[in-house]
């Protein structure tokens, strides 16, 4: 007698699961648009701040301010999976803080993601309130996820104190941040926290990664010194064409930072990216076009600035509002930080007395509570370290830039091997007397 067929089974055979690297509960589209989106955002930091950060500053900077991005996402990447992720994601310590521990066990990394660890229950202390986050996907997509945030953050932060800061002191900055502050940022709004229960809204990072990364940048700017005066008087792009290569990443990386925060690949990822580049390409125009009716000239660092607010703006709202809001909100973006750093930053004097490098508390701090602030209207339902070591580096190494600090420069144009000559070297980076004729103006003349 023939042996009877198996029974039929409408799910298809790449789904049906069971198998130890396959269990029933993964979704293999979400878990490769998740793992896409976390690389995309990674993107972002390596190499596209890396690129940013190396080419828009002074040359002789160049090496310097693109070691310090990629410095930064090394560290992140091993402090994160050693404590920091469960101190932003995992079980309550305080109301604004999780409890330390590593994220590195095979047990805890393949079984299905769940956040935020913490269950918030009504005064009853039995109905749950809020119930977990338990997304298709493995916890080690997750961690991963949410590392390259953490790292970018730092990195943002870093742009205000390009061009100065002692890379020794950035060594050890990076590190005690993240533990306390990212980590209280993350766990109080995303892992559980006291504003997670209050019902604060932020979709992918507009308070935890944009605005704490602008207020502090602007706070560790003031902590740290200024560069030294002909820097601050004159700091021009070494390579603008990267500039632009550098923001490029960054603005196609967002549909990653954006496009990965419903935690699958559904109809809310698919508006998050749409809204994230209609409100960046928004204001990018906006930016533009006050550059040339108030300054004369489109300026291309202008035009930078305007993309990045276009999408630190967003960024709280992308997923939660319709598309017309998402122009709106790329007009203020456009419109509001370049008010702020074209007239404000140059008329109050504590913003001009800190130096912020690359004007982040405008870009990121006010870009992202603008964001913050628009998205309840739009929506659809540091003091460690001086006593050990000197923030802000020697005068000799601030005179001559990346020679000093790491014994290399960005390009070599004196030869393989050739030592710093200062009546070669200094008369390329530093001298006034092949000035442009004509100085520059907007946009340019801020950073």
């Amino acid at each position: 007698m023939a042996a009877s067929p198996p029974p039929y089974n409408p799910v298809p055979v790449a789904y049906q699961g069971g198998a130890g690297a396959v269990p029933v509960w993964l979704n293999k589209g979400d878990n490769a648009w998740q793992m896409v989106a976390a690389t995309l955002v990674g993107l972002q930091s390596v190499p596209g701040l890396v690129i940013l950060y190396g080419s828009i500053v002074k040359k002789k900077w160049a090496v310097n301010s693109a070691f310090m991005a990629l410095y930064a996402f090394a560290a992140v990447v091993i402090c994160w999976v050693s404590w920091a992720y469960k101190m932003s994601f995992g079980d309550k310590l305080l109301p604004f803080w999780g409890k330390a521990g590593p994220a590195l066990g095979q047990k805890f990394l393949i079984n299905q993601a769940a956040l935020p660890a913490s269950t918030h229950y009504f005064s009853d202390h039995k109905t749950v309130e809020t119930a977990e986050i338990t997304p298709w996907y493995p916890m080690a997509t997750m961690v991963w996820f949410q590392c390259v945030f953490a790292a970018i953050t730092l990195i943002l932060l870093a742009g205000s104190v390009l061009g100065r800061m002692n890379f020794k002191a950035w060594m050890m900055f990076v590190p005690l941040w993240l533990t306390f502050s990212y980590t209280v940022g993350a766990f109080s709004l995303w892992g559980g926290g006291f504003l997670f229960h209050w019902g604060v809204m932020d979709y992918s990072g507009g308070y935890v990664i944009h605005l704490s990364s602008g207020i502090a940048g602007f706070t560790t700017a003031y902590w740290v010194g200024p560069r030294v005066k002909k820097d601050r008087e004159r700091f021009p792009p070494n390579n603008v064409l990267l500039v632009l290569a550098g923001a490029g990443l960054l603005w196609m990386g967002w549909a990653g930072f954006n496009g990965g925060d419903p935690y699958a690949a559904n109809t809310d990822s698919s508006m998050a990216v749409l809204n994230t580049n209609i409100c960046a390409a928004t204001s990018f125009l906006v930016w533009t076009w006050l550059d040339v009716i108030f300054f004369e000239k489109p300026s291309v660092i202008g035009a930078v600035q305007g993309m990045i607010t276009g999408l630190v703006c967003i960024t709280p709202a992308a997923g939660l509002v319709q598309g017309w809001a998402a122009i709106v909100m790329g007009v203020m973006s456009g419109s509001v930080p370049w008010f702020t750093m074209m007239i404000v930053d140059k008329r109050w004097k504590l913003l001009s007395a800190v130096d912020d490098t690359l004007g982040v508390v405008h870009t990121h701090a006010v870009a992202g509570f603008l964001g913050g602030i628009l998205t309840g209207l739009f929506a659809e339902p540091e003091l460690f370290l001086r006593c050990i070591v000197q923030l802000c580096m020697p005068e000799e190494q601030l005179l001559i830039g990346d020679d000093a600090v790491h014994g290399e420069e960005a390009y070599a144009l004196w030869g393989d091997g050739e030592k710093y000559d200062v009546t070669r070297h200094e008369l390329c980076s530093d001298d006034m007397s092949h000035a442009q004729k004509y100085p520059p103006s907007g946009a340019t003349q801020v950073v």
